[in-house]
């Protein structure tokens, strides 16, 4: 019960304060970038470190590279269907305004609900590996909001309308969480297997895809080098305290 809780705190905590920071005060850019390269490290790390060492326990590695694949395909229709969580999105779309905003507003609910999914998917197998996703996910959620909300902002103008839009998709993350893990919980083990690895290949899109290009980390090699190996030194930590 308490990593549930805890798991619940995270979801809300990272965009809230990720939200907050970007619209009070917008940080240095070698700051925003060095945060989500070391997201993007989390990331991959926790896929390759956890999700699928766990899916290879429970499930076949025919299974595992399907599912792992078949993530990484569902991100990408997601991604050619609707515009990435992307600063750039406002000067593509600048003729309607309106339509912008829909669009990013989709685009981040998306982003959102197969996030939650990979929380309540691990915690359903085993609450701690639900636990360190999460701590995963909150870390590249706080930047990533950053980068989601200074565009909204500047789009429509308003501060609060903007906040507002962007904690409402944390709904979709919440819905993730629940799918995965209350109606996944009693699922039999192969098809627990094949959602973790599944899991996996959505958080490694959003990483190679999404994260590592706004990191910019040719233009910034060294803060973000550093980053990447502190993201995967953190996993590591988190395996061996969890």
């Amino acid at each position: 019960m308490d990593n549930l809780l805890l798991i619940l705190f995270l979801i809300f905590f990272g965009q809230t304060v990720g939200s907050l920071i970007g619209l009070i005060k917008k940080p240095k850019k070698i700051i925003l970038y060095a945060s989500l390269a070391f997201a993007a490290s989390i990331m991959i790390g926790v896929s390759f470190f956890q999700l699928i060492p766990e899916s290879l326990k429970i499930t076949s590695p025919f299974v595992v590279l399907i599912s792992f694949f078949l993530g990484i395909g569902i991100f990408r229709v997601i991604d050619r269907t609707l515009p990435h969580i992307n600063p750039e999105l406002m000067k593509k779309e600048k003729p309607n305004v309106k339509r912008t905003v829909n669009m990013l507003v989709i685009g981040i609910a998306l982003h959102n609900l197969p996030e939650g999914l990979a929380m309540g998917v691990g915690f359903a197998l085993n609450p701690t590996l639900g636990l360190a996703i999460a701590l995963a996910i909150v870390t590249q959620d706080i930047p990533e909001n950053i980068a989601t909300i200074v565009p909204l902002y500047n789009l429509n103008k308003k501060r609060m309308k903007s906040f507002l839009i962007t904690i409402g998709t944390i709904l979709f993350e919440l819905a993730g969480f629940i799918f995965g893990y209350y109606f996944l919980n009693q699922a039999h083990l192969p098809v627990l297997g094949a959602s973790l690895a599944l899991a996996a290949g959505f958080m490694v899109y959003i990483s190679i895809e999404e994260l590592i290009p706004a990191a910019q980390i040719k233009q910034n090699i060294k803060i973000s080098t550093l980053s990447l190996i502190l993201g995967v030194l953190c996993v590591l930590l988190i395996i061996i305290l969890c």
